[in-house]
């Protein structure tokens, strides 16, 4: 089953407004940006995930900090051909924050 098939349609995602940087320049010396489409922790609600390119079969996701994020840019969103919309956020971290990058798969046999 690919992957696609296991995330949920976006819903507004319930994030806390965040300020718009004075100086990008100083941004992007001290933050990176990661882009993709943002999600609740299914447990954690000082976290927050975020997939990258859901549309594609081996995808994977990192798991953030709030805290960590210092601001929030809106990108265009993905449609599917079943009209359902993935919201698409850019989000800058801070740099040296610790984070995870988790992908998922499915067991199968080993070739041998």
């Amino acid at each position: 089953m690919p992957i696609t098939r296991l995330l949920k349609k976006t819903e507004k995602f319930e994030i806390e407004k965040y300020k718009k940087p004075k100086d990008r320049k100083i941004l992007a010396e001290t933050h990176i940006p990661y882009s993709g489409s943002p999600h609740k922790h299914p447990y954690d609600s000082e976290k927050m995930i975020l997939v990258i390119d859901p549309y594609y079969t081996s995808t994977f996701y990192y798991e953030f900090n709030k805290s960590d994020i210092s601001f929030i840019e809106e990108l265009p969103n993905l449609v599917n051909l079943e009209g359902e919309v993935f919201t698409i956020v850019r989000i800058w971290i801070e740099k040296t924050s610790i984070a995870v990058r988790c992908t998922p798969f499915i067991v199968g046999d080993i070739q041998g």
